[in-house]
């Protein structure tokens, strides 16, 4: 017979933060931010690590973000809770977009807004090319790995499509999903174990 604390226990996975991995939340975390949350990282050194929660849209337009942009229909996403008065952006224009920095294959981060507005304006750019985000997520020297050994977190890998394609509804189960059977019934646990 299968102990409950056996099936509730958290196992790891042998894959190691990197730039171009993601973070996928185990499902009784329960901060605000990053409750059954996928986070991409898009920078992870000594120094720190730097990363957008990608499955976490909110109501508001990208023109309440930024007053002079153009008018674009693209959703914003809740990037982390560091410099939420800040606006950051994923894309797959590669060097189309001076200043780029890649992720990983066929996915970059940053580059120069101004080129972005223009390239909005003369309809050069789609929604399903680029992801607009309010605030970070930041981890000091250390603190991600203290996270991983406390079992908050699992490192996955992830392509560019997925990243760009998937539902920010179903992307924490489907990451789930993609790791295997062990951690696919994690995708069934109630958001609120009391309200089992």
């Amino acid at each position: 017979m299968t102990d409950i604390n056996d099936i509730l226990k958290i196992k790891t996975n042998d894959i190691k933060p990197a730039k171009g991995k993601i973070l996928i939340s185990e499902p009784f975390l329960i901060d605000y931010y990053f409750k059954r949350s996928v986070v991409l990282l898009a920078e992870h050194n000594e120094e720190g690590t730097f990363g957008l929660i990608i499955n976490k849209p909110v109501d508001i337009a990208l023109s309440d973000v930024l007053h002079d942009f153009p008018a674009f229909d693209s959703p914003v996403y809740l990037g982390g809770p560091v410099k939420t008065d800040s606006l950051y952006f994923i894309h797959t224009l590669g060097d189309r977009l001076e200043n780029s920095l890649e992720i990983t294959e066929g996915l970059y981060w940053g580059g120069d807004i101004e080129i972005v507005k223009e390239m909005i304006t003369l309809g050069k750019i789609t929604a399903k090319e680029i992801k607009f985000f309010v605030g970070y997520s930041g981890w000091v020297s250390k603190q991600l790995e203290g996270e991983l050994a406390r079992n908050s977190w699992l490192v996955a890998n992830i392509k560019a499509r997925q990243v760009m394609e998937s539902s920010p509804e179903k992307l924490w189960k489907e990451s789930l999903k993609k790791l295997g059977k062990e951690y696919a019934y994690w995708t069934n646990f109630p958001t609120d174990p009391v309200m089992n």
